[in-house]
Order: C-alpha cells, then structure tokens, then sequence
C-alpha cells in the first residue's frame, strides 16, 4: 500500500499536495472532532450558566474564578470557547473530511486556538486536568500538522529493526 493516500484530485501541476497522509490526517479528525463537541458543549454550558442564573451553580466553574479577570460572567468565555475553539476545529474536521487543500491551514488554526485558549485559561483560574489534557491534545494537533506538512524531520529506526 502506497504511503500516499488515494484522492479525488491531485494538486495542480508544481504545486505539492498539503493534504495528509491517511494515519496523520484520521488522527486530527479524531482529535478535532472530540475537540470541537467537547468545547461546542461546554461553550452552550457557560452561556446557558450566565444566561440562567439558577443553572450556574450546575453548568459553570465558581464566579470567584473570574475575579481579577475581564469578565463578569462565564458569557464571553462561553462564547469564545463555543464559536472560536469549537467553530476551528469543527470546520476543520469538515475540511479534513472533505479533503480540501485547507485541511492542514485550517487544523493549524484550531490548534493554536485551542493553545491560546488554555494558555489564558490558566492566567485566570486555578490549574485543572482538563487543562493539562487539552494542552496535550492541542499539542499533539500541531505535531501532527507538522508533520503533515513535512515541517519535522521523519522519525528514523535503528538499523535491523523492522516496523512491526
């Protein structure tokens, strides 16, 4: 089986295809398909807790968290996680499905959002797990970015061993 996945189209003639190889490309869509209904639900989670103030107790972290921070109620964090951290990795997950010369621009994109988007987190609110697991995944996304786009050398085996 050849390296290079089968497509619909190749790239125009002098132009290198920045699609990724199959094991790269389902390992994003994996991740940013859990990415994007993970933060989907807990962006709708915030803003219904700021919008429903008996839901808050339930649906949002402690209001004490947002001391010392720009915001008043978990609204616009809702908001920008929901339509900025979920809305890039579902539309690249969509890209990615698709095919599109965009796939690997687009995961590109939801991974730095999803970076910046845990890096600020942690400016204004004790750690948590999830925090720690969603820089992984975030990290791991841009890896594999990487090296979908040739950008990190190919990782090299021991002479004599085999891939299996």
């Amino acid at each position: 089986m050849s390296d290079q996945p089968t497509r619909g189209a190749s790239p125009r003639p002098g132009r290198k295809d920045l699609r990724p190889r199959r094991g790269t490309g389902i390992s994003l869509l994996v991740l940013q398909v859990l990415v994007a209904a993970s933060a989907l639900a807990g962006g709708a989670a915030l803003v219904l807790g700021a919008l429903v103030p008996e839901l808050a107790t339930v649906l949002s972290p402690p209001t004490a968290y947002l001391e010392g921070s720009p915001f008043s109620s978990y609204l616009v964090p809702g908001l920008v996680l929901g339509l900025v951290v979920g809305g890039t990795h579902a539309v690249a997950f969509l890209l990615g499905i698709t095919r599109s010369d965009l796939t690997l621009l687009a995961a590109a994109v939801a991974a730095i959002a999803l970076l910046i988007w845990v890096f600020v987190q942690m400016v204004y609110i004790p750690f948590s797990f999830l925090q720690a697991i969603y820089f992984a995944v975030a990290l791991a996304e841009a890896v594999l970015t990487m090296l979908a786009l040739g950008l990190l050398g190919a990782i090299t085996r021991a002479p004599g061993t085999s891939a299996t």
